[in-house]
């Protein structure tokens, strides 16, 4: 059983005696960061796998392939700011200690008193990295990481941080998902409405807080999306990116009010017009908002009937001179069905019932005070389909705003784009070697040697990644001996995304 704690009247953690532990009394610590146990089992043993006379690595990451073409890089700060500058402490060491030698591994314990002593705690080492926000195509280096000084005792510390660092596969995975998303909402808007830039930021809406695997998750795959939309209702992400990265006005995402089926089974289905009724009034009529600040909420409406309660309850006579004189707007989100099939027959009832005008694309668009949200079995390619076939019956894609959960921050993996990070150089008695692995099973798994840099033929040529040092090299140094070397807002990030999207 673990041991534990109570406060004492210092607001000290003490160890908890039999009679403290009372439901009332007990508490327990939070279980802290430790970079020297944030890694697997076997790389407690590298130091004695290397050659004698290895003192510096040099590792790269890379998207291998995968689902796209090109991939999204952005997350690495947030993992700097939590992991890399803070340093490594002799409690850490210890701790890493006792679980190595108790786990059945071996533990050199002079490599790590060397970083806690001679290098106060923090890791000598230097990691350059692409843009946050930037977009490039699979198989180039996003970041490289290299002792920053030649250090026999610690050579193997790059090789190390591999299970901590390439966690940042999930960050990408989610960013590339969601901007993918995002050049295909553009290319619709683009076709269908009058302002496709106007709209595009909150027209992929975070659902995924719920379905991910844990609090951490919702926050990085959470930020992930914000790089590239407004909308979210992770509030984990926000301050996740208050925290790690900032943004101009504090605020990095924003949602609206909206109901859930709880809300609307409480009016049961005689009453549920009536539910619709005062969701209207609070969110449209009486709720105060700074000037400028436009009234929308959101209304979960296929609880018994959809169609009957786009039919007979928001295109009825009182509920839409309800909503339409409200000044706001309120979005329906069908909730079940075949995505495709519940959209077109319910912007067919709307167009029959309430009328829609063309817009100056020739495609038709509901009254401003309606709008559509397609929140269930949403990912890249059912959006797309729905896209594709809203706009063959002549609706505008300006219709309808989309909800992912789990197909945002859930359904990636490491393969999205083959995620890898890899050695590729080793100083050996004082030369660099290449690195490599090239498995007669496998091609596509052959990494690539020596140091190398990112670059860009011409200008908006290819890019490439190939041997370094070069003077045009893409990479940039981010992280130097525990120091930030670039701090990014998400507003940079943004920009950086923005320019990527339009070009992708």
């Amino acid at each position: 059983m673990p041991q534990l704690y109570i406060k004492d009247a210092n607001g000290n953690f003490v160890e908890a005696t039999e009679a403290d532990c009372r439901p009332a009394h007990i508490i327990c610590p939070p279980l802290t960061d430790n970079l020297v146990t944030d890694t697997d089992s076997y790389k407690w043993s590298f130091e004695e796998q290397f050659p004698d006379g290895m003192s510096s690595m040099y590792q790269y990451f890379e998207a291998r392939g995968g689902e796209f073409h090109s991939t999204q890089a952005v997350g690495l700060q947030g993992f700097l700011k939590k992991r890399l500058v803070n340093p490594v402490t002799k409690a850490m060491v210890d701790e890493a200690e006792k679980l190595a030698m108790g786990h059945g591994e071996p533990f050199y314990r002079h490599g790590w008193d060397t970083i806690v002593d001679d290098y106060k705690g923090f890791c000598p080492i230097t990691i350059r990295a692409v843009p946050e926000g930037s977009v490039f195509p699979t198989s180039n280096a996003l970041f490289d990481v290299e002792l920053t000084e030649p250090d026999p005792r610690i050579f193997w510390l790059p090789t190390h941080i591999e299970t901590a660092i390439v966690r940042n596969w999930y960050s990408n995975a989610v960013g590339t998902t969601s901007i993918f998303c995002k050049k295909v909402i553009l290319d619709a808007l683009k076709q269908s409405s009058d302002d496709p830039m106007g709209e595009i930021m909150f027209k992929l809406h975070d659902f995924g807080s719920r379905g991910v695997s844990s609090e951490e998750s919702a926050r990085i795959g959470g930020a992930a999306h914000l790089a590239n939309f407004l909308g979210t209702d992770t509030v984990e992400a926000l301050r996740y990116l208050l925290h790690y990265y900032g943004c101009k006005g504090d605020m990095p995402g924003f949602s609206i009010p909206a109901s859930e089926h709880s809300t609307r089974c409480a009016w049961g289905k005689d009453g549920e017009f009536a539910g619709y009724k005062k969701l209207v009034k609070k969110f449209l009529y009486d709720r105060k908002l700074p000037p400028g600040v436009p009234k929308i909420a959101a209304c979960v409406s296929d609880t018994y009937d959809v169609f009957n309660a786009v039919e007979n309850g928001w295109c009825g006579p009182e509920l839409h001179e309800y909503v339409r004189d409200s000044g706001g707007k309120l979005v329906v989100r069908p909730d079940s069905g075949n995505p495709v099939e519940v959209l077109l027959k319910l912007l067919a009832i709307f167009d029959r019932k309430i009328g829609m005008r063309k817009n100056n694309k020739g495609y038709k668009v509901l009254p401003p005070y309606f709008g559509l949200i397609q929140g269930d079995g949403c990912n890249y390619d059912s959006i797309q389909e729905i896209l594709h076939e809203v706009m063959a019956h002549g609706y505008s894609a300006s219709n309808l705003a989309f909800g992912m959960g789990g197909g945002l921050l859930q359904l990636v993996n490491r393969d999205t784009s083959k995620y890898a990070y890899k050695a590729s150089a080793g100083l050996l008695n004082g030369e660099w070697i290449d690195l490599f692995k090239d498995p007669i099973t496998d091609p596509g798994k052959k990494s690539k040697r020596g140091h190398l840099a990112l670059i860009q033929d011409g200008f908006g040529g290819p890019i490439r990644t190939v041997k370094g040092p070069r003077m045009d090299d893409m990479l940039k140094p981010v992280f130097r001996n525990g120091k930030l070397l670039k701090d990014y807002t998400l507003d940079e990030v943004r920009e950086n995304a923005t320019k990527a999207v339009l070009s992708l």
